[in-house]
């Protein structure tokens, strides 16, 4: 296990560094023991559930780390699990955050993150009239702090799809190009499935009663839940830039394609011309007309230059050379 940080804070300001190995200080009515772990194995963790008291199935579920984004109420504790996300290459990479929720403490298990929670936690400390407002705020601040590491990672896949729509409209985009975008499609359908129970957890925290919640604390979880929304949308638009990335792409081939048939066409005309009179000529039978005029050949010659060259000028005229 990496301890992250254990501290009480009393008036808002960290104070006294409490070990896991012992008794929680005493706590006036305004203080809270602040924890954070990173991959706890369950002998640790579970000493902490009897001190303070942790669900037995809540302390499971933050073992296991293959949780979807909830809130459980046991008691007058809760327990939230959350989500966090950051993108390697063209895959998005998920971590969990489970959050024990007290009236006096808040216990916060992270697993397989990029992002630890010291800066958060300096941030915190840097306000605290913010963090004397108890546990629920702190926890409001962790979701905040997990939602907003949302964004980044859309905006840099929309990034790679503009400049793949932008490379589709001057020229074809490759195979390797097309399997990138429908790898992309999939992991944004995949993050999908994680923002609606986000939505759900954000949603609860501020339409529900819940315990360990103030009532003054629900605007900030409304503005959680509207960034998760707003994250939800862009994911949604997103996967439509796609499809129409796709379709356009089928249609400029397909405009392509009528382009260079066009063409070939009138090619094919043109060449039917000197093809049919020679074809005609070219048969050998001993009674044919004009087989013994003197000026014929040239005749001939000047009869298939002209039909071409009108043929030319009219599939240029239309466009189709």
């Amino acid at each position: 296990m990496t301890l992250i940080a254990s501290h009480v804070y009393r008036g808002g300001k960290r104070s006294e560094l409490v070990p896991l190995d012992g008794a929680p200080p005493a706590l006036g009515p305004e203080d809270f023991l602040w924890i954070g772990l990173h991959d706890p194995v369950a002998s640790e963790i579970e000493g902490l559930a009897k001190t303070f008291g942790l669900h037995q199935l809540a302390v499971e579920d933050a073992l296991s780390a293959h949780q979807v984004p909830k809130v459980e109420i046991y008691g007058e504790q809760l327990f939230v699990v959350a989500k966090t996300a950051h993108l390697e290459g063209d895959k998005i990479r998920y971590g969990e955050t489970a959050i024990f929720v007290g009236r006096q403490h808040i216990i916060s298990v992270r697993h397989g993150s990029a992002r630890g929670h010291a800066d958060l936690r300096s941030q915190l400390e840097a306000s605290p009239q913010y963090l004397s407002q108890g546990p629920d705020y702190v926890l409001h601040a962790i979701l905040d702090f997990i939602v907003d590491g949302y964004l980044p990672v859309v905006q840099e896949i929309e990034d790679k799809v503009l400049k793949m729509e932008k490379h589709m409209l001057a020229s074809f985009l490759e195979r390797e190009q097309i399997r990138r975008l429908f790898r992309l499609r999939r992991q944004l359908i995949l993050f999908g499935r994680i923002l609606g129970p986000m939505s759900d957890v954000t949603g609860k925290l501020v339409h529900l009663d819940l315990p360990c919640i103030d009532q003054n604390a629900k605007p900030f979880f409304r503005d959680v839940n509207d960034h998760v929304r707003r994250v939800e949308g862009m994911v949604g638009g997103l996967r439509e830039v796609i499809t129409l990335v796709f379709e356009a792409s089928n249609l400029l081939e397909q405009q392509r394609q009528g382009a260079i048939t066009r063409q070939l066409a009138s090619w094919a005309a043109i060449l039917a011309v000197p093809t049919a009179i020679a074809g005609i000529y070219g048969m050998n039978f001993e009674n044919m007309p004009e087989l013994t005029t003197r000026y014929g050949y040239y005749v001939v010659l000047l009869v298939i230059f002209g039909l071409c060259a009108l043929l030319y000028y009219r599939f240029k005229k239309t466009g189709w050379l």
